[in-house]
């Protein structure tokens, strides 16, 4: 059983660890180990995940008092489109309902949302599938320089009223 809640400054340190275990085991032979480690150096320092706490809405999962996922949303727009900038779970959690949860209580809790949209790397297969099997659609696809290496982007949406998948 798990438990989803908005994040803490408490928090901060178990959700780094969940966002460099995620991220290790979804990009391994997708973006070199370096990258990934760069990136999450500065995107998941104490800082930065202090700046998303004031910034934008962070769910969590927890189960047994211990952060097992965490989701990041942003802040929706006048025309209701929210973009939900991660979703990243403990590998041996995966599959249990939580990635399913965080979209439904980002739905719940953050006001008039009518679209979700955001970018997943092509090769990412776990995480395509996933958001395939909710309803969202392609958009566009697109090459963007991520610290060095080349990432094949893919941005999809969902249309929230029309989707009864989540």
């Amino acid at each position: 059983m798990y438990h989803i809640r908005k994040m803490t400054k408490k928090d901060i340190t178990q959700v780094r660890r969940v966002a460099e275990i995620s991220w290790n085991a979804t990009y391994e032979g997708i973006i070199p180990l370096e990258v990934q480690n760069n990136f999450l150096k500065e995107a998941y320092n104490s800082r930065n995940l202090k700046k998303r706490l004031k910034r934008t809405t962070v769910f969590v999962a927890e189960t047994d008092d211990q952060v097992v996922g965490f989701a990041n949303y942003s802040n929706v727009s006048e025309d209701g489109i929210v973009i939900l900038g991660a979703i990243y779970i403990y590998p041996e959690y995966q599959g249990m309902g939580i990635g399913s949860a965080f979209l439904s209580v980002g739905v719940e809790q953050l006001n008039n949302v009518k679209e979700i949209r955001l970018n997943v790397e092509k090769n990412n297969l776990i995480g395509m599938r996933f958001y395939e099997a909710k309803g969202f659609e392609f958009v566009k696809e697109y090459e963007e320089d991520f610290g060095g290496h080349i990432l094949h982007t893919i941005e999809m949406k969902l249309d929230v009223k029309e989707s009864l998948k989540i």
